[in-house]
């Protein structure tokens, strides 16, 4: 054992025996130790005889302390693989050598899925089969040599579907075609586990990306993702080193006549110019907006980037078929796809003339721009899952470390000491199947996440809906919320929804547990518009009245005799008169003015003056049946929670 280790174990031990719970964590946290250096602090003290109470502070500052160290060694695992494919994305932008490229995104994606090997096979159209084009981590040479037969082996299978595919037993795997020359060069590898994920160009597989091990393992769909990424970027470096070589033949071409040479030159100077523009935005994160910019200023025309919906139907299909831009009318469109999904369309205004070339370029800049939006959208999702991970850990009360939760919630520019309310939201529509209801929640699931992140709240899926923690703004009550949130999310999933909001709470790193008590009054809330007929409605427990108090997890009854006889109460207090008790009287009385005042000895006179008073006090309306109900309930339980007088 070194003497740092000796040194770092002794100062855990120290840390253990005195001062809090989370000191000798914290020093493990601060060194990266092993998390099986977690358990010596506990271990320590119980050696030592401490009291169970200290015990189990250890525990639960050890739990803690791993999950910490869990997140760490996740983030450092992301930015390992943004880090890794921005690199790749560089070697993209300057790319001179292909096979380098290639071989660089073989070997970073061996070493960030940690496996024994990688490779990369390309289709060939003339032999009409497939052969290995990069190898890492491979010992066998008649496995590097392989060539095979389309349609054999896992790669044939990924070949055919387009989708990716993963095999815990090669050999055991009946889904593809095995044949002796495949299972022999993968016998002379040893590989057992094997995943491959297609090289794709428009809707044509031009190869297979694959990571293999010499055992058994399970791939995660993190893993198998990642892949996938590096595979766009494989395909993009060989579409590149195609266009490239396009390039070269068109410039060779152009040699031969002066004027076919003075013609050109301006449309190559302005394919390099926005091959150079395009890689800067991608280096620096540009947006969408930015491609379309850069591209309108090269082409010398307008271009704008649209959604699939405002887009032509019929000229965005050809695109996305043919994997060119097509011309309508007076426009181009390419198609902006990624894995058969449509995300949208580059439009080039006013060019019917277009120079091929200069089609290539636009047809770039779509590509470019898929790259862009997918990446957005994996950095949307991950902040989604993060926001959904506090929310969850708020409603199950796992973590109530305020100073944490508190950094958390700063993280995602949110506020735990602002006023929130907790709302729940339903999907109203009846799906035809269970397909169909799955992508309706997450249609309301992606809506409720992005109105979180621009409200600065938390969002999470939850029993068949979803549940939002989202601050109430000055002046804002509980139910303009809920309102507000049942329009914006209906809009946004084109159906209703119906929203239950909580009462307001403060201070809720300081009293987590407060969130799921709001979340079922939320949950009773949202259950009571349905049953009432209300759906695609919001509301809060302060609008039934009541009813509220059936609704509301802590029976708020102060609160509900508060707002409803509540300005009675304090007139009576600050003035000494007798407005409850005439109240009191008077509903006694069957609402008879003459019967009250000899209940309570006065003139009728006086009866009615002070009921002008308090009509005054409760507004116009307060004799109407329902008030006047709400008002009875009040006045019985503010009698009731009186003291009483000896």
């Amino acid at each position: 054992m070194s003497s740092d280790h000796v040194q770092s174990t002794e100062y855990s031990a120290a840390l253990a025996s005195e001062g809090s719970a989370e000191a000798p964590y914290l020093e493990l946290l601060a060194r990266g130790a092993s998390a099986d250096a977690y358990e010596q602090p506990v271990l320590l003290a119980r050696a030592e005889g401490r009291p169970a109470e200290r015990i189990a502070a250890l525990e639960a500052a050890k739990l803690l302390a791993l999950r910490v160290r869990s997140d760490m060694e996740g983030r450092r695992r992301r930015e390992a693989e943004l880090s890794a494919l921005f690199e790749t994305a560089h070697d993209l932008a300057g790319l001179r050598d292909l096979d380098a490229v290639l071989r660089a995104i073989v070997q970073r994606a061996r070493s960030l899925l940690g496996t024994d090997v990688a490779y990369l096979s390309l289709n060939d159209p003339v032999r009409g089969d497939t052969y290995m084009r990069v190898t890492e981590g491979s010992v066998a040479a008649r496995f590097q040599q392989l060539r095979l037969g389309m349609g054999e082996g896992l790669g044939g299978l990924v070949a055919q579907t387009a989708r990716p595919y993963v095999t815990d037993d090669y050999f055991a795997d009946d889904r593809f075609q095995h044949t002796r020359t495949i299972d022999a060069g993968v016998r002379d590898e040893g590989l057992v586990a094997i995943l491959g994920v297609p090289l794709t160009l428009g809707h044509h597989v031009i190869g297979v990306l694959f990571a293999a091990d010499r055992r058994a393992r399970v791939f995660e769909r993190e893993q198998i993702a990642l892949l996938g990424s590096f595979a766009a970027l494989a395909a993009a470096a060989l579409d590149t080193a195609n266009l490239l070589t396009e390039t070269r033949a068109a410039l060779t071409e152009l040699e031969r006549a002066n004027e076919i040479i003075q013609d050109r030159s301006g449309v190559i100077e302005r394919a390099s110019d926005v091959h150079d523009r395009l890689a800067e935005l991608v280096l620096r994160g540009g947006g969408v907006h930015d491609v379309a910019a850069a591209v309108a200023e090269v082409l010398d025309g307008a271009v704008e980037f649209t959604d699939a919906a405002a887009t032509p139907a019929e000229a965005l299909e050809a695109s996305r078929t043919e994997g060119h831009a097509v011309r309508h009318a007076d426009d181009w469109i390419a198609a902006v796809a990624a894995g058969g999904e449509l995300l949208g369309a580059l439009v080039l205004h006013g060019h019917p003339g277009l120079d091929p070339v200069d089609q290539r370029t636009l047809e770039r800049a779509a590509m470019v721009t898929s790259l862009l939006l997918l990446a957005r959208r994996s950095a949307a999702e991950a902040e989604q899952r993060v926001r959904g991970e506090l929310l969850d850990d708020l409603l199950d009360a796992r973590d109530r470390d305020p100073r944490l939760l508190r950094e958390r919630a700063t993280r995602l520019h949110g506020d735990l000491d602002a006023t929130h309310a907790v709302l729940a939201a339903r999907l109203d529509s009846t799906a035809a199947d269970a397909d169909q209801e799955a992508a309706a929640r997450r249609r309301l699931w992606s809506a409720a996440s992005h109105l979180a992140a621009t409200r600065h709240g938390l969002a999470a899926a939850r029993d068949g809906g979803t549940v939002l923690l989202l601050p109430l703004e000055t002046g804002d009550s509980a139910t303009d919320l809920a309102r507000r949130t049942a329009r914006q999310l209906g809009s946004a999933v084109h159906e209703p929804v119906t929203v239950g909001a909580s009462a307001p709470m403060r201070d809720l790193a300081a009293h987590p547990d407060t969130v799921a008590a709001a979340y079922e009054e939320g949950r009773r809330c949202l259950d009571a518009l349905r049953l009432l007929g209300r759906a695609g409605d919001g509301a809060a427990v302060e609008d039934f009245g009541f009813l509220g108090l059936l609704l509301a997890g802590d029976r708020d009854i102060a609160g509900f005799v508060d707002r409803t006889i509540g300005q009675v109460v304090a007139y009576d207090e600050r003035r000494g008169t007798d407005l409850v008790r005439t109240l009191d009287a008077y509903f006694a009385c069957g609402m008879s003015p003459a019967r009250t005042k000899d209940d309570l000895h006065v003139h009728v006179n006086t009866v009615a003056q002070r009921l002008e008073r308090v009509g005054r006090l409760l507004g116009d309306d307060w004799q109407s049946p329902g008030r006047a109900l709400e008002i009875q309930l009040a006045l019985r339980l503010h009698r009731l929670s009186a003291p009483v007088r000896r």
